[in-house]
């Protein structure tokens, strides 16, 4: 479904710099695996505040990993205050690029380097900033604010791609887009109730949105996906192709379909996959 670059596919598959640092000067962690991504950074430094190795270790999908292989090799040579400049726009460009719904991998990596950083200096661990906004991921509009001001985002699905946020139930797209607004200046648009939609129209809707825009991308990778039933906002589909044995599938599931699916139809939509 996505586009990887040479690069992108050899950190995944050659990842550099794996493991742990038992003496290590300085440990970053972030993210839980309970929301699909973690990182564990290491450095060791020398007395110059030179970064003389970094592993790290991993859990999330081949963009994680081959993110965390880059930023090891970005960083190992450097000083301090040098590593400390590298932003995740820095980690993709040096991979050649990442599809733009991988985004969040680079950011992890920023991330986990701030701090190890933090944790190197001594500082105390930063307590969670602002109030959360997105409860599927416990993104806050700090951070939510922050990504959409340095990356210059300008939609609610920019903000999924690179922090997650909105990527779940969805209840908290309009939070995301006031933020959006906020940032960018722009005056709140007036909330207009929605329409309620016809079981047959929501039908027709959803099966014109999985011809249309998510069947083409899932076959670009050989897989396919089939409309088994609606049942009230439930979606109940059927994996086809390589798609019915892919271990990424619920992602490609949760992150793609239902989230397109909800910014085409109705954004209380839930899919669901059935074993037929």
């Amino acid at each position: 479904m996505w586009e990887y670059t040479d690069k992108v596919k050899d950190h995944f598959l050659n990842p550099r710099n794996v493991g742990s640092i038992a003496d290590a000067d300085a440990v970053g962690e972030i993210g839980s695996m309970a929301c699909g991504d973690a990182l564990k950074l290491y450095l060791k430094l020398d007395e110059n505040e030179k970064i003389v190795d970094a592993k790290f270790q991993t859990f999330g999908c081949a963009s994680a990993i081959a993110s965390s292989s880059a930023l090891t090799e970005m960083i190992i040579g450097k000083s301090l205050k040098e590593a400390e400049q590298i932003t995740n726009d820095h980690i993709a460009e040096y991979l050649g690029g990442l599809p733009k719904e991988k985004m969040h991998c680079s950011v992890m990596g920023r991330d986990a380097l701030e701090k190890a950083i933090s944790c190197y200096r001594g500082e105390p661990a930063k307590v969670v900033e602002g109030q959360v906004v997105c409860e599927c991921f416990g993104v806050t509009d700090v951070q939510i604010e922050r990504t959409v001001r340095e990356n210059h985002l300008t939609s609610v699905e920019d903000v999924t791609d690179y922090v997650k946020a909105g990527g779940g139930c969805g209840n908290c797209h309009d939070a995301i887009a006031e933020i959006i607004d906020r940032v960018m200046g722009k005056a709140p648009k007036p909330k207009i109730p929605a329409k309620k939609l016809t079981n047959i129209q929501k039908i027709r809707m959803i099966e014109d949105a999985l011809d249309r825009e998510i069947r083409p991308e899932l076959k670009k990778d050989g897989g396919d996906i089939e409309l088994v039933d609606v049942d009230g906002e439930r979606v109940l589909v059927k994996m086809r192709g390589r798609c019915a044995t892919c271990t990424a599938s619920q992602v490609t599931l949760k992150h793609y379909v239902e989230s397109k699916l909800r910014e085409l139809v109705t954004p209380e939509l839930a899919v669901e996959e059935v074993q037929t």
